[in-house]
């Protein structure tokens, strides 16, 4: 396990921004060369040679020997990644039927490219700070995935703040209180310091595994939180949490898996070994994996291409990862950008040329997913267009991205799916949470609803509400990683 890490809510974020503003932009990065030609790694991406780290950064760069993108080239890359992807997985664009709980926003961990946490210590008995985050209770969690199920959810999404009152059991709660400081320590106070007591690790999983529906929880990050303090390695905690209900495990918190970048961005959160070695964990406890990528903030491309290394060596090894979620940062509301060290995001070039280079990189996983809760609906489809075939899911609340000031809505019914999906000529299937269920749907056998849930007979989720004028994507402000 990773060190303790220091617990001061104002000193992580407030340092590291400040190290990072100093920099103004300079971060001492190198400037992405190679020995390749934008030429011969697009020949090898035709091929379906497996591509180098020197290949990618071609690729996403439409070329290092001249700057800005290219854009006849970039259209050069997103043809043979489409190329690929209608050969690897063919037309189908899969959705799912989803709802995100996440359980708290109380988190110390200082990350720069989130709006998402709130200072924990807001959160206790006694603190008289005004926020807008929440913590629930197993209790709370367990209503609302039950209350989910009844609309014909099967898989419900939790990925939370690490709140200090977090452990994953009572034996963990003893480990940890019996610290001299285990606040500064390991980052822990007890329940009874809080307004609300979060339950245990352990507890959010029993209580949102109901129903026969598919908990996907757990990033590598708060497995590490449920195992701080201790010498539990990330197997053992992921089999405890998989007795518990949990089905499977997002590769979020990856942000970009490469370490100097991790140093300006996340310097609080663990480190590319312990992520990589977290996922090889929950594989080995028998769990089904995703992996994502943040990017467009400070990271060249060579980063990037770094990274799509790690997950296909990481799949090379395992062969638990489901899909590839690129994640679009989003800079509005982040301590990057009130800082000034970013003034945007990734442009939309930037968009399709990740999409497109995963799908030509990683060859040993099979799905490539397109986020319209980052892109809109407008550019989410052109995404398909260019290597992805997975639309996200119907999502209900999602929070994260809206915190951070993301702009594209909350939820997407089954009728928006399959309008949006045949309107490009691609066929819409709704799949289960690890892609073995899919079932195709015939646009014209309306309305739609799913069916593949433990409570789900095709009834729609979502009443249409174009007829007072209410917008399909609901009034949200914002989402991230």
């Amino acid at each position: 396990m990773t060190p303790a890490r220091d617990p001061d809510a104002n000193g992580p974020e407030a340092s590291a921004a400040s190290d990072a503003a100093d920099l103004d932009g300079e971060f001492g990065f190198a400037e992405p060369s190679t020995d390749q030609s934008f030429e011969n790694a697009l020949a090898k991406a035709r091929d379906g040679a497996r591509l180098s780290v020197d290949d990618a950064v071609e690729l996403l760069a439409t070329g290092t020997d001249a700057d800005g993108i290219d854009r006849v080239r970039k259209e050069r890359v997103l043809e043979a990644a489409d190329r690929r992807r209608r050969e690897e997985v063919g037309d189908e664009v899969t959705f799912v039927a989803n709802l995100n709980n996440n359980v708290t926003t109380a988190c110390n961990t200082g990350c720069l490219f989130c709006n998402f946490k709130d200072s924990a210590h807001a959160f206790e008995a006694d603190s008289d700070a005004d926020h807008a985050g929440f913590t629930k209770t197993p209790t709370e969690s367990r209503r609302i995935v039950e209350d989910a199920l009844e609309m014909g959810v099967y898989e419900v999404c939790s990925v939370s703040g690490l709140h200090p009152a977090l452990a994953l059991n009572a034996e963990h709660h003893e480990i940890l209180a019996a610290r001299d400081d285990p606040a500064s320590e390991v980052n822990y106070r007890p329940p009874a310091a809080y307004a609300t007591d979060p339950g245990t690790y352990l507890e959010q999983m029993r209580a949102m595994s109901v129903g026969g529906v598919h908990l996907h929880s757990m990033t590598p990050e708060e497995a590490y939180h449920a195992a701080r303090g201790t010498d539990w390695d990330y197997e053992t905690v992921y089999r405890e949490l998989a007795a518990a209900g949990l089905d499977s495990a997002p590769g979020t918190a990856a942000e970009i898996l490469v370490d100097e970048v991790r140093d300006v961005i996340c310097p609080g959160k663990i480190r590319t070994d312990d992520w990589v070695a977290a996922m090889e964990g929950a594989v080995a406890a028998g769990l089904d994996v995703t992996s994502t990528m943040m990017y467009g903030h400070v990271e060249t491309v060579e980063h990037r291409a770094r990274h799509l290394q790690v997950i296909r060596d990481l799949q090379d090894r395992t062969g638990g990862i489901t899909e590839f979620v690129p994640l679009s940062f989003i800079h509005r509301n982040t301590p990057l950008y009130r800082h000034g060290v970013v003034d945007s995001g990734p442009s939309r070039d930037e968009d399709e040329l990740v999409v497109a280079v995963a799908r030509l990189f990683l060859d040993n996983v099979d799905h490539v997913q397109a986020s319209w809760v980052k892109s809109g609906d407008a550019h989410g489809l052109k995404l398909l267009n260019c290597g992805a075939d997975d639309f996200m899911g119907t999502i209900l609340s999602e929070e994260i991205t809206k915190r951070a000031g993301g702009e594209h809505g909350e939820y997407r019914s089954f009728e928006d799916y399959v309008e949006m999906i045949t309107a490009i000529g691609r066929t819409p299937v709704e799949r289960s949470t690890d892609y073995r269920t899919r079932r195709r749907i015939d646009p014209d056998d309306g309305p739609h609803g799913p069916r593949l849930g433990p409570r789900a007979d095709g009834t729609p989720m979502l009443p249409d509400r174009s007829a007072d004028g209410a917008s399909p994507e609901g009034g949200s402000a914002g989402a991230g990683d």
